[in-house]
């Protein structure tokens, strides 16, 4: 595992919020069908990825590989619905659809769209607490 130390940044990472909600939103609004399914589960990963990015960037953690990031989501005392660990569970989902072109079932894009709604406003609201508690 490679991480570099940088200069804390909130600005950039307030900044990589405001772009994985926006995403998210967008995500969210698609016509959920098989043909769009590898969009939607990676688009959503992405976006929970961003969270943690943003998160290591007000820290002035730059992290190479994507485990990183997500371990940094999965350490936030967050109340939600379904359990934030299935994030990494999109994560080795979106790694066999983007590596081993793996087609997701309809019913694995509505667990995706289900594991956003239930899991990513919660998780949006505390990184934004964390980012702003960082000096």
């Amino acid at each position: 595992m490679i991480i570099r130390y940088k200069r804390p940044d909130k600005k950039n990472a307030l900044s990589i919020l405001a772009a994985a909600k926006r995403d998210m939103e967008f995500t969210l609004s698609l016509k959920v069908t098989e043909d769009a399914g590898a969009t939607i589960i990676r688009n959503i990963y992405e976006c929970f990825r961003m969270l943690g990015d943003a998160l290591l960037v007000s820290k002035g953690v730059k992290a190479e590989y994507h485990t990183t990031q997500i371990k940094e989501l999965l350490k936030l005392k967050v109340s939600t619905n379904r359990p934030i660990n299935l994030i990494d569970n999109l994560r080795q989902l979106r790694h066999n659809i983007n590596y081993y072109g793996y087609s997701p079932k309809l019913v694995e894009v509505e667990d995706a769209i289900s594991i956003a709604n239930s899991c990513f406003d919660p998780l949006l609201n505390v990184v934004i607490k964390e980012i702003n508690k960082i000096q």
